[in-house]
């Protein structure tokens, strides 16, 4: 049986601005996004599989394409009388801002009836995030949790980034609360140090692994934007990957994701956490200095 990487969350439409000042149509999502680079990556004979929940319209069809085409396991629920989200995108300096329209999306379902993830157990790795909490709506907090800790006790592992987004939260206790929660069940977990210091009031990237750590994960990995990304073990172990330098920075766009699903496959492939962390450093590199969070690399 194939070794999985599950990757748990929201795919939307994307509608991104191009030089004729026309949009073009995209699907991204960032654990999707994470599971569209891990394919690129990982060999064959991994399975790289993506859950969400879609509607029963012309858009979820098309989703539903793109993740298959991709070569992506769908591991996708139909809601009736649902549609997919979308978002546009405005750039500025190589920084987007997002308007979004979820209202109607069939991703914040997802966990609605959910009781086992489809993993096996022993070598598969379970990936969610914190925006996988914050689009669930009703119980499915709770439930997602449920399924991630039995996946756990069958054996697979559980990876975790808390990609904060407070706009997707009632508010940033909710959004606090739910995040450490969501960490309690990680084995790993990828936090970015910027954003914890903003809603976490983490003084230091050592601190934000702590916090992490404290909460029961196995190993932290922190990144830093461009500043050296910190590896941090509950035995107390520690050491530091620096990114090389870019000359050209064109769209941040995804570069975390990419970053996450780089580690992710090269730890599935037996390799050490600083080659892994190297190796989501330089995929995100790659990834910024060009458009979009789909890039050919």
């Amino acid at each position: 049986m194939r070794n999985k990487l599950l990757a748990i969350g929201e795919c939307m439409v994307e509608m991104a601005p191009t030089e004729s000042g026309l949009f073009k149509m995209g699907y991204a999502g960032d654990t999707f996004n994470t599971a569209w680079y891990a394919r690129g990556l990982a060999d064959p004979n991994l399975d790289i599989a993506f859950m969400t929940a879609v509607g029963d319209d012309a858009a979820s069809d098309r989703l539903v394409d793109f993740v298959t085409q991709s070569g992506i396991t769908p591991e996708i629920r139909r809601i009736a009388d649902a549609s997919v989200g979308l978002y546009l995108i405005a750039t500025q300096n190589g920084e987007r801002s997002f308007s979004y329209w979820r209202s109607a999306a069939a991703a914040r379902q997802l966990a609605q009836d959910l009781t086992d993830l489809p993993v096996s157990g022993a070598g598969d790795i379970v990936f969610f995030s914190g925006i996988t909490m914050a689009v669930l709506q009703g119980h499915g907090r709770q439930k997602l949790l449920a399924a991630v800790a039995r996946a756990k006790a069958k054996g697979a592992q559980v990876a975790f980034d808390p990609n904060l987004r407070p706009c997707l939260w009632e508010d940033a206790d909710t959004m606090r609360h739910w995040v450490t929660e969501a960490a309690r069940h990680a084995d790993l977990v990828l936090p970015s140090h910027e954003d914890e210091a903003s809603w976490f009031s983490d003084a230091s990237p050592t601190a934000t692994a702590r916090r992490y750590l404290d909460l029961g994960c196995d190993l932290a990995i922190v990144k830093d934007g461009p500043g050296p990304v910190q590896i941090a073990h509950a035995t107390g172990e520690t050491q530091t990957v620096a990114p090389h330098p870019i000359a050209t920075l064109v769209d941040t766009t995804a570069a975390g994701d990419a970053f996450n699903a780089a580690v992710l496959v090269a730890l599935m492939s037996g390799k050490s956490e600083s080659v892994a962390v190297q190796a989501g450093c330089d995929l995100s590199a790659q990834v910024i200095q060009e458009p979009g969070a789909l890039v050919e690399v």
